[in-house]
């Protein structure tokens, strides 16, 4: 099987994974390779996610790495079939790599927790709100550059027709006006209306909160089909971090733990999305 010129996050995942289970066995790449009767070179490159692999070669990997784990090997099983062309492969080479990426993340995740300090969360602008932002792009954006990245982060918000997301919101996210009054005020009106939704809860943050100090990391929290699967995207004006190690999951689970017990409850929560509304 040729190597793939174009890896992407998910694919590198599958990889990831089966290094780790390899490496859980006390296996060398060189041990594995024999006791699967591949190259050494393939088992490196598999879990690169250079090549792809087949369901047998994941099931007969994870036996030899005594990987008694059923739910992760189906887990990593379904990921080694996929042979589906997700939406956001028609924005490849038009968008930043890591768009792509979240998109993919998105599509395959079983919830989605996250939490913006500064911003609305992307799966929640409205298109006024989007068109604002990118507008503002340092360096700026061609017309067909801003054009394309608005429709695909419009595009990314149809996973919200089921998905389970929570949504945990800072005050001042809701204050920062990233146009004017009246892209303001719809943003916040849309968000009241988004949280009507039985599969979408939205929390916020109130400025009125005692020891918030220091839980000030927006990170988006994608929960896998099972928990070792989790997936930890941070964004920054350098570009998107998947973060998937054990440590860092659990970092981030405390983060969000920590944020969730600042948050409002839901009612409050409508209540102070609509009165900074009307006061606009």
């Amino acid at each position: 099987m040729p190597a793939r010129s174009i890896v992407t996050a998910r694919q590198q995942r599958l990889g990831a994974e089966l290094r780790k289970l390899r490496e859980r066995a006390g296996l060398t790449a060189r041990e594995a390779a024999r006791a699967a009767g591949i190259a050494e070179s393939k088992v490196s490159m598999t879990e690169a996610g250079r090549v792809g692999v087949s369901a047998e070669r994941v099931r007969h990997l994870a036996s030899q790495y005594a990987c008694d784990d059923a739910a992760l090997v189906d887990a990593l099983v379904a990921m080694a079939i996929e042979r589906g062309r997700g939406w956001w492969e028609d924005y490849r080479g038009r968008v930043p790599i890591g768009y792509l990426d979240l998109a993919e993340l998105e599509a395959h995740s079983a919830h989605l927790r996250t939490f913006e300090s500064v911003h609305i969360p992307g799966l929640l602008q409205t298109e006024h709100q989007v068109r604002a932002i990118f507008a503002r792009s340092v360096p700026r954006l061609s017309e067909e550059e801003l054009e394309t990245r608005v429709q695909f982060r419009l595009r990314r918000q149809e996973v919200l027709a089921g998905l389970p997301y929570e949504a945990l919101i800072h005050e001042a996210a809701l204050r920062i006006r990233v146009a004017d009054r009246k892209v303001a005020r719809e943003q916040l009106l849309w968000l009241l209306e988004r949280s009507e939704l039985t599969n979408v809860t939205i929390r916020v943050v109130p400025f009125d909160v005692d020891g918030f100090a220091g839980v000030v990391d927006p990170a988006t929290y994608s929960g896998g089909p099972v928990p070792r699967l989790d997936t930890v995207m941070v964004d920054s004006q350098h570009g998107c971090a998947f973060l998937d190690a054990e440590a860092q999951l659990a970092r981030y689970r405390e983060v969000l733990r920590k944020v969730e017990a600042a948050a409002l409850g839901v009612v409050e929560s409508r209540k102070l999305i609509h009165q900074l509304a009307q006061d606009i």
